[in-house]
């Protein structure tokens, strides 16, 4: 009986220190990795802002490419004016008007940054804005608003996820091909996680 119950103490003395140690460093080693995947899905979460908000530029310049403009005005009895298919012209400033403001940071636009262009020019013309806090800056560029073959439309985004001294670029762009619009079909990223 006495040897019954040694034999039970001996079994339940615990953990030796090396099994210890080395459950702790396997406990490190997946705590490091969940950090890591956090991170890495926190960012992934943040890009898909400038993803999708480039992606509805690069809509809006199209459906503005192919709304018929015309010259204002009456046109007298048996007149007739031409019609013209052009991309937008540029926007006069990105929102907002510098990256500091949203380095590290979500920026509120105002609705007045987004109505200053003309129903020809910016951001008025391609009907985009953004309403919710944004992590990027944006910008429209185009080549020509003509509306030939051969002119192009370029939309960014540059933020600062993480408030350094590097920046991250996603760029979406255009062109007029045979009378028509053609997007890339992916969009380009620099640094896209900073």
């Amino acid at each position: 009986m006495i040897r019954t119950i040694q034999r039970k103490l001996k079994k339940s003395r615990g953990f030796t220190l090396v099994e210890l140690m080395i459950v702790v460093a396997i406990v490190g080693i997946l705590a490091a990795l969940a950090i890591y995947g956090v991170r890495k899905y926190m960012a992934n979460a943040k890009t898909a802002e400038a993803k999708n908000s480039l992606g509805q530029m690069a809509k809006d310049a199209s459906n503005a490419y192919n709304r018929e403009k015309m010259a204002a005005g009456v046109l007298a009895a048996g007149a007739s004016t031409g019609i013209a298919n052009t991309l937008c012209g540029s926007a006069a400033l990105t929102v907002p008007t510098d990256v500091a403001f949203v380095a590290g940071k979500k920026y509120q636009s105002k609705q007045s940054e987004w109505d200053g262009d003309s129903q020809y020019a910016g951001w008025a013309c391609l009907k985009f804005s953004m309403a919710e806090p944004q992590y990027y800056m944006y910008g429209y560029a185009a080549s020509g608003t003509t509306g030939v073959n051969g002119e192009t439309f370029t939309a960014t985004a540059k933020g600062n996820l993480d408030g350094d001294s590097d920046f991250s670029t996603f760029t979406l762009g255009g062109k007029i091909q045979d009378n028509s619009i053609a997007v890339s079909p992916v969009i380009a990223e620099d640094k896209p996680e900073e």
